[in-house]
Order: structure tokens, then C-alpha cells, then sequence
């Protein structure tokens, strides 16, 4: 039997491994992962911004998750995402973008690599960053996305992309 959709950020986000130390903690994990994760649909592209967002909404994020701290300071989104397993938190977030995702039979998802912009740094002689989407045109969604690997092409990438999608049945070949 397979598990009921379910849109709840906070059950998809809840498996991701906190890496602070216990005695640092004001804010719970997956209330960082809440907020953030609203304000970032909302149109934050900053850390800054997403804590002025939470802010902004401080009463209903309070009823809603029980803040007792508050709203987390910008210092501490950028933190926690800078300690949080990466690979973690994409699966998760694939799952829960896959469950908000109403797949019809037949829909079309669309596979497709980009290099992410301004992500070559010369001076370290890093190349620039490609990752490898998919797209549910009907939904006008990404469901999920992975970073195709050092000296490696997109084709590489993509049984990874799908091995993290629920797309049974929602898979014609043409």
C-alpha cells in the first residue's frame, strides 16, 4: 500500500538530521525549514529577506507552528542551510514538491540540464555548476532537481532524478 499525499512541509522536512549542537538551539528545524521555505515561494532571494518575510508574518507563523523564540534571525536560516545535508534536504523537498503535484495519466515531464548562472569561479578554478530537472508542464512545477557530478554529463544524472520521483503511472513513452 503506498503512503497518502500529503502537502505538510513539515512531515517531508521532519527526516533531515539537525547539525547544531542541542545547547545552541532557539528555533526548531523544521520551523527554519517552514518559514524559509514560505517566504522563498513568496519571492525572498535573500536570507535577510526571508527573515524580514517572517517577521512580516510573525502572528500566523506563530499560531501555526508555536514559535517561542520567534522568528530566526537571518544569521541563523543561513546557518542552518549551510550545515544541513544538501542531499538530504533535495530528496525531501522532491518528495514534498511531488506530493503537492496533481500528476495526470499521460502529463508530460520534461528532463532538462542548465548550468547554474554565475556558478564558474576562475579564480579558484571551480567550473560552473549543471543540474538536471524535471518538470511537470501541466503543473507548471519542478519536481525535483540534482547536481550532475564533477567530469560527468547530464545523463548521468537523471536515473538519480527519477529514482527520486514518485512518477509511477504518469509515465508515457513515446
Amino acid at each position: 500500500m503506498t503512503a497518502k499525499p500529503t502537502p505538510s512541509i513539515i512531515h517531508h522536512f521532519s527526516s533531515i538530521e539537525d547539525p547544531r549542537v542541542n545547547r545552541q538551539k532557539k528555533h526548531q528545524l523544521q520551523d527554519i525549514f517552514f518559514i524559509s521555505i514560505c517566504a522563498i515561494i513568496c519571492g525572498a532571494d535573500n536570507w535577510v529577506a526571508v527573515e524580514e518575510f517572517g517577521q512580516a508574518k510573525e502572528e500566523w507563523f506563530t499560531e501555526v507552528l508555536g514559535l517561542e523564540n520567534g522568528i530566526p534571525s537571518h544569521d541563523t536560516f543561513g546557518e542552518v542551510y549551510a550545515a544541513i545535508d544538501t542531499d538530504q534536504f533535495s530528496v525531501c523537498f522532491s518528495r514534498w514538491v511531488s506530493d503537492l503535484a496533481n500528476i495526470t495519466d499521460g502529463e508530460v515531464i520534461a528532463i532538462d540540464g542548465k548550468c547554474l548562472r554565475r556558478s564558474i569561479d576562475k579564480a579558484s578554478k571551480k567550473a560552473a555548476i549543471y543540474r538536471v530537472s524535471a518538470w511537470a508542464q501541466q503543473n507548471n512545477l519542478v519536481l525535483g532537481q540534482v547536481k550532475v557530478d564533477d567530469k560527468s554529463n547530464e545523463i548521468t544524472a537523471i536515473p538519480k532524478l527519477l529514482a527520486r520521483l514518485d512518477i509511477a503511472g504518469g509515465c508515457n513513452y513515446h
